[in-house]
């Protein structure tokens, strides 16, 4: 497809904010989604979603209203910060057992 979807960061959405985005498109909207998404991902959740609310759709229910093109955009993963050497444990890499001087006496005179 070469036109743009109805839904901004479609791709990048939650199956929940999916589902709540949905409900405002049209049929054709709703429509060119599901298409998009055989296509594409094919994800089973995603294309149930999808034909249900096509099926609400069809049975007399309405979009709601609001624009998805004015929705936020999808959250991104926070990104964790690199840890800096001054924040790293200490070098203390446990001793190797059976190694001559590093092993400890236990007892031994």
């Amino acid at each position: 497809m070469s036109h743009e979807l109805p839904i901004p960061d479609y791709d990048q959405l939650s199956l929940g904010d999916l589902r709540h985005r949905v409900r405002s498109l049209a049929r054709d909207e709703l429509a060119a989604v599901l298409e998009h998404e055989r296509a594409h991902g094919n994800r089973t959740p995603v294309t149930e979603v999808l034909t249900a609310r096509l099926a609400q759709l069809d049975d007399g229910a309405e979009p709601s209203g609001g624009d998805p093109a004015n929705t936020p955009g999808a959250a991104s993963t926070p990104r964790t910060p690199p840890v800096s050497p001054a924040h790293s444990p200490d070098d203390n890499t446990p001793l190797r057992h059976g190694v001559a001087g590093q092993t400890p006496a236990r007892g031994r005179p």
